[in-house]
């Protein structure tokens, strides 16, 4: 079987995913930071979870030495902030002030959720390292109810609304747990 990298791009484009963006002070004391829908769960046990950053993104080698990282999962209205922390370049913190974490990560604010994570392990994952961060401190800012910002065939959406007879615990079920 053969396919081209942009066929593999398409199709896991397919795969509705939430989108966050990833914080961390370099050691020089500037602020990093970058959207990313590769933001997943891992552990309950210890508390796990993981982002992955490609090879050829401009502020890799800040990341590659990053020890503590803060992720915000984005709300509905804030594809803005995400289109901003997707661009490269050293401008998207421009004008715009991040929330200090407990444990002194930034933060974005307005966001759904945060997780202020310490370095677990680094992962060789082809043209990406996979970042697994032990999560020290999390949040919900507000107890915000917002609905995500949502990635699906290359474009944002909202969640419209729930299935009508989900279940609360089908989380659960999606999780193993």
């Amino acid at each position: 079987m053969t396919f081209t990298s942009d066929e593999f791009r398409k199709i896991l484009g397919v795969f509705p995913t939430g989108v966050a963006i990833v914080t961390a002070r370099a050691r020089d004391g500037l602020l990093q930071g970058m959207t990313v829908s590769s933001f997943n769960s891992v552990s309950l046990e210890p508390p796990l979870v993981l982002f992955s950053v490609a090879h050829t993104v401009a502020s890799f080698a800040t990341w590659q030495m990053a020890n503590a990282w803060g992720v915000s999962v984005l709300g509905g209205t804030q594809d803005g902030i995400s289109t901003r922390f997707a661009q490269s370049g050293g401008s998207k913190w421009s004008g715009f002030e991040p929330i200090v974490g407990a444990t002194g990560v930034p933060l974005i604010p307005g966001a759904l959720a945060h997780f202020e994570c310490e370095r677990y392990a680094v992962h060789d994952g082809g043209d990406h390292l996979i970042f697994v961060g032990r999560v020290l401190a999390l949040g919900r800012p507000g107890g915000s109810v917002q609905d995500p910002l949502v990635f699906f065939s290359g474009r944002y959406h909202q969640i419209d609304r729930p299935r009508h007879g989900a279940s609360v615990n089908d989380e659960r079920l999606l999780h193993g747990w």
